[in-house]
């Protein structure tokens, strides 16, 4: 799914934005993708979902995932890529940061060892590319597996937060706990600073996209 992003011109570059597990194994593989049971750091998927970069710090490490993934890049084509991604005309962003700002940005990126991953989020569910799945079919499959363990990590309120945001719908306590089948009081004891700052800004997203459906 593109949500009105310019993704055709990555792909006409080609430049890769999603990358799959290498050294981790699935404790458990299915024809639509993989389940890993500690979760893994390794999947990187950008633009896969609905949610935009919204801050300049998200905004830096997508870029820097980019130059992560895309080794054969030169600096000059890394920072036309950086430009375009950074334009909310091309759908990527909720903002349009200054020439210098992306600069700065592309300039620190240059300085930082490929060698090193860029921090990630740990995954426990990956699905495969042209499953033919639809998104309310996915949001069950995470809902079955993850639901199993009756407990709510950092990782498992994060992929619940996403899936609902997929559906569309304002992100809730309640709605987290319905989904991972544990209770309330769960989730509020497990839930990070981190993990609400994220809760608000894809509900704040939420609201921008129903106000410009209005218009």
């Amino acid at each position: 799914m593109s949500h009105n992003r310019n993704l055709k011109y990555l792909i006409q570059n080609r430049i890769v934005y999603r990358s799959d597990p290498k050294n981790d194994q699935p404790t458990e593989v299915y024809p639509w993708g993989y389940y890993f049971e500690d979760g893994t750091y390794e999947c990187y998927s950008l633009f896969n979902s609905k949610a935009k970069i919204t801050s300049y710090k998200s905004l830096k490490w997508h870029l820097l995932v980019l130059w992560y993934l895309n080794p054969q890049l030169d600096f000059d084509k890394f920072a036309s890529i950086s430009n375009f991604i950074a334009d909310k005309s091309n759908g990527f962003t909720t903002f349009t940061p200054s020439a210098d700002v992306i600069s700065n940005i592309t300039s620190d990126i240059n300085k930082t060892d490929l060698e090193k991953p860029p921090k990630n989020r740990r995954r426990k569910v990956i699905f495969k590319d042209n499953t033919g799945l639809t998104t309310s079919e996915k949001l069950k499959i995470v809902g079955s597996i993850i639901g199993k363990n009756k407990k709510a990590t950092e990782e498992d309120i994060y992929d619940a937060m996403i899936c609902i945001h997929e559906l569309d719908q304002k992100i809730t306590i309640t709605k987290i706990a319905k989904f991972l089948n544990v209770t309330t009081r769960t989730i509020y004891r497990s839930i990070t600073d981190d993990l609400n700052e994220i809760k608000a800004k894809l509900n704040n997203e939420k609201i921008q996209r129903s106000k410009l459906r209005k218009v």
